[in-house]
């Protein structure tokens, strides 16, 4: 695995299974959260944010943790390895909560300068139609990129620390 996406749910664990994950298999990471809100939590414009992504994507390696259902299709086709995190929808809540809690008036690593952590009721309100809404769409996407891509679907804290002990502390 060089190329590997990971998509999920937000507070499923993307950026810290890619963090991981990048040590692990000396992969540089990108978080497309950082990338994507510039100081003050403006956003990048819609076309310099694709050009950014296919940049990102043409080098020989990389983990790339965030969802952007817009440029999803961008990663998932470069990418040979993609992980979905699939875990319920209130233990993700609860992370993100939790998360907020912890970065309260400051900045998480995976996010730039300049935006100080939030939590809106838009968020929460996303992450709980996740898998009625969004859910369905992806793995209808994985399922036909099964046999050109390595897809793994976790969908326990369990299967991720398995995940890891099994294809990436190995290494």
């Amino acid at each position: 695995m060089n190329r590997i996406a990971i998509i999920g749910s937000g507070g499923s664990g993307k950026s810290t299974l890619a963090v991981e994950l990048g040590k692990a298999l000396n992969l540089p990471v990108y978080h497309l959260d950082k990338l994507f809100w510039n100081s003050g939590w403006v956003e990048t414009e819609k076309d310099k944010w694709e050009e950014i992504q296919r940049g990102i994507c043409s080098k020989p390696k990389w983990v790339i943790d965030g969802n952007y259902g817009g440029t999803m299709d961008v990663r998932l086709t470069s990418c040979d390895a993609v992980v979905f995190l699939d875990l319920p929808r209130l233990l993700c809540i609860f992370r993100t909560i939790k998360r907020a809690l912890r970065f309260r008036n400051t900045t998480r690593p995976d996010l730039a300068e300049g935006c100080p952590e939030r939590l809106t009721g838009e968020f929460i309100r996303w992450m709980w139609d996740y898998p009625k809404v969004r859910r369905p769409k992806i793995l209808d996407k994985l399922e036909c990129l099964r046999s050109s891509k390595k897809v793994i679907v976790l969908d326990s804290r369990k299967a991720v620390r398995r995940f890891l002990e099994s294809h990436v502390r190995a290494t």
